[in-house]
């Protein structure tokens, strides 16, 4: 199958290693990294967890401190209150853990079905696939989805034609096939290594 093969490919080049992380870490860098780059998100979350990793402790923080604590991070104001939210939530729902369901989790405020899918392949090992920015546009552009299908249908599409052995590598392999080659706003097509299993046109050729 040309999907297998295509991931296959990418997965040599890229060597994706499996991560795990614990369910509020994961929940709070889900939310940070939301619109932000992860050079800019991850320190961000580390910096906040390391003063306050537990939903109880977030909420002895006030805004302005989690503000302080988050920052540069983009939309920090909204994210810092999105997670005292979340915390409050967590607490007064699930006794401060966090649910591992998507429904449960699409629950909780500053949590869509991206964040949800991030936390169930990174801290519960489901086997499925977070769609962000560079999944989406890798997908359309591999044509495995079609280009108006919104990142709700993509996922659903992906979930259909991947095996379930893909599933787990496909999130990361996509983005950093991504941010290397199939980039946003115009793919460095000559550098691609499944170039000629790839139907977009017009590919971009020129260095």
């Amino acid at each position: 199958m040309q999907i297998s093969k295509i991931i296959s490919i990418l997965s040599k080049k890229y060597k994706i290693k499996s991560r795990k992380s614990k369910p509020f870490e994961t929940l709070i860098h889900g939310i940070l990294s939301t619109r932000t780059k992860g050079e800019v998100s991850f320190p961000a979350a580390e910096k906040l967890l390391k003063k306050a990793n537990t939903p109880e402790k977030i909420l002895k923080l006030s805004t302005k401190e989690i503000q302080k604590l988050i920052y540069p991070v983009g939309f920090y104001r909204v994210k810092a209150k999105n997670i005292r939210k979340a915390c409050k939530f967590l607490i007064d729902n699930f006794g401060g853990k966090i649910p591992n369901t998507r429904k449960k989790l699409m629950e909780i405020p500053g949590v869509g079905g991206k964040i949800a899918d991030i936390i169930l392949l990174f801290s519960f090992g489901e086997k499925v696939i977070p769609v962000d920015v560079h999944v989406e546009v890798v997908s359309k552009r591999l044509g495995f989805v079609d280009k108006k299908d919104d990142p709700e249908r993509v996922r659903k599409k992906l979930h259909k034609i991947i095996p379930k052995n893909f599933r787990t590598v496909v999130n990361v392999l996509f983005v950093n096939f991504g941010r290397d080659v199939c980039q946003t706003r115009k793919p460095l097509c000559f550098k691609c290594p499944v170039i000629k299993l790839c139907p977009y046109e017009p590919k971009n050729l020129e260095k």
